[in-house]
């Protein structure tokens, strides 16, 4: 009788029915379906705050730089090279530092101003914002 026993609860303590497993496999399956979409808006997010920061110093450089110099930078090296940036920073929208746009125009900024150069600069992605707007127009 004693060898019956602890048959019987060897058999009952075994593992998991494959039911029981399905179960927890369809409630993950549902959370990341929960949460991916919310995961991936945030990243959007960040990188386009990241975008406009970065603009907004790219484009406070190219005007420090202008006002100073008496002539437009005509290049974005430029600035880096007379140090107004200490680098280039990354597109966030496409990884690279050298996909940044840059407007020229030939209209002089101040009656100081020598020579026209660049005066403003935009994303390189042809991506559309969460704004409605590509990232080529901010």
């Amino acid at each position: 009788m004693v060898t019956m026993r602890t048959e019987k609860t060897r058999r009952g303590q075994g593992g998991f029915t494959l039911v029981e497993l399905m179960v927890v496999m369809l409630i993950i399956g549902v959370l990341a379906a929960i949460a991916i979409p919310s995961y991936i808006a945030s990243l959007k997010s960040a990188r386009e705050a990241v975008l406009k920061e970065d603009l907004h110093v790219m484009r406070q450089a190219i005007d420090s730089y202008t006002m100073d110099k008496e002539k437009g930078p005509q290049s974005l090296d430029d600035l880096v090279q007379a140090g107004y940036l200490k680098e280039l920073p990354n597109d966030p929208m496409t990884h690279s530092s050298t996909t940044w746009v840059t407007a020229t125009s030939d209209v002089l900024e101040s009656v100081d101003q020598s020579d026209p150069g660049i005066n403003d600069v935009h994303s390189g992605s042809d991506e559309t914002g969460s704004n409605g707007q590509p990232y080529s127009s901010w």
